[in-house]
């Protein structure tokens, strides 16, 4: 196979990283990664002369250097980031799955909860019908690296009309410096299911690394897809991350994206409507401080009628950090009947603070009720005079307004272990002067 020639070195090295994988176990994986290894080698890195990257400066990650596929460390203490509330817990380290971490109780007939490698034993029509098919990576070049990079990663697949109450918990931890780690996640609900994903990005170091993450979710028709995602990286960290959802007839997608991490963070949401009435719920939260960019990019195509959509991202921004909103709603000829309403908020707790927000409307259809908005502003003086005139100090008065502007995302999780570390981390963060 003929490649271009890779001129920028930080692709090359992760270019590199991919050819240096062994052979996947089935051939279709091995064409598809070979084809996103050509894809990778014939793309640039963004710069903010592309559209969708105008906002966003990809300095911070061109100077990092990266490190072969990375190999499992030792000893790694989940503790901090356990949900009693799981039923299952699967665990990466650097991009490497590690069962010892993992932690499961028994799961009801028809739910699956592996690797990958696991999945290609049991489930191998699912894996190849929609692996590398939802996240398209022929225009992406972060989406093709992690394509090429793949060889493992999470897979969750619920039978049809199987209702599982109780979260999945898929736990991603970062530990060495200067590795890049290509996490990959593929979720399947099948006819009438219902399932809930916790996809969790930490840390267990402050140092310098990358992570480039992809996650398919396909929802089948009737079946129910709630997916929390939270993004705790090092502060020194890049992530870039895509995720591509296919809702089918009467299919349901509720999302909350809650981002603290990472001194360059770009989540990438693409939403298709592969069937009358798809439902969709999208909450996102980005919490930022010091020189923090932290950039949210959603697409939600509705192809078919009777789509429903609703989305808040809100923002919180402080010292000089740097938020960005890019959210478009596209209505194609034919999808009467569409209601889709968009709503971006943000707040700036500083005068260097910088927000940059784009919601979008494209509509071809003629009957159809969507609106967007947005707002950028400060915390209001008389919320502010009202609590000092009960007694609450200053900064005591802006960091619980502060919070609850922020707690209407969290309060939406629908796992409270998790949203009582999201309200402790919101509470440090802005007690600490964000």
């Amino acid at each position: 196979m003929s490649v271009a020639v890779v001129k920028h070195p930080f692709v090359e090295a992760l270019v590199s990283g991919g050819r240096a994988l062994p052979a996947a176990p089935a051939s279709w994986l091995n064409q598809r990664r070979a084809a996103a290894l050509e894809r990778a080698n014939a793309l640039s890195v963004p710069t903010t002369r592309n559209e969708e990257w105008r906002f966003t400066d990809l300095a911070p990650l061109t100077r990092l250097r990266v490190a072969a596929p990375a190999v499992a460390a030792g000893a790694v203490d989940v503790a901090p980031y356990v949900v009693p509330e799981a039923v299952a817990r699967l665990v990466f380290v650097d991009g490497v799955p590690v069962p010892a971490l993992n932690a499961r109780c028994a799961l009801p007939t028809g739910v699956m909860v592996g690797t990958l490698a696991a999945g290609l034993k049991t489930h191998a029509t699912a894996i190849e019908n929609h692996l590398a098919r939802h996240a398209g990576f022929e225009q992406q070049l972060f989406a093709a690296l992690n394509t090429a990079w793949l060889r493992d990663g999470a897979f969750v697949h619920i039978s049809k009309n199987v209702a599982l109450a109780e979260p999945l918990h898929i736990l991603n931890i970062a530990t060495r410096e200067d590795t890049a780690a290509c996490p990959r996640c593929l979720i399947v609900a099948e006819s009438g299911a219902q399932c809930t994903i916790i996809e969790d990005y930490v840390t267990a170091t402050g140092d310098a690394y990358f992570n480039n993450a992809v996650t398919e979710i396909v929802v089948a028709p009737n079946a129910q897809v709630r997916h929390v995602r939270a993004q705790r990286e090092s502060l020194n960290a890049v992530h870039i991350a895509t995720c591509a959802v296919s809702l089918a007839k009467d299919a349901a997608y509720i999302s909350q994206s809650i981002a603290f991490g990472a001194r360059l963070s770009r989540y990438n949401l693409d939403i298709v409507q592969q069937g009358e009435g798809a439902r969709t719920e999208i909450d996102g939260l980005a919490l930022i401080s010091g020189k923090q960019v932290a950039d949210t990019h959603s697409f939600m195509d509705h192809a078919f009628a009777h789509g429903r959509m609703i989305q808040l991202h809100k923002t919180i921004v402080g010292g000089e950090a740097h938020a960005v909103f890019n959210g478009k709603v596209m209505v194609r000829e034919g999808a009467q009947l569409t209601n889709a309403a968009q709503q971006s908020r943000n707040l700036l707790l500083s005068s260097k603070a910088r927000v940059d927000t784009k919601p979008q409307l494209e509509i071809f259809a003629d009957d159809v009720k969507c609106a967007h908005g947005a707002a950028v502003g400060q915390l209001d003086a008389e919320q502010l005079f009202y609590l000092k005139s009960r007694g609450l100090p200053e900064a005591q008065a802006r960091n619980l307004l502060t919070y609850a502007f922020g707690a209407e995302i969290v309060d939406r999780v629908p796992v409270k272990s998790l949203v009582a570390q999201f309200e402790r981390a919101i509470m440090a963060q802005t007690g600490s002067g964000v």
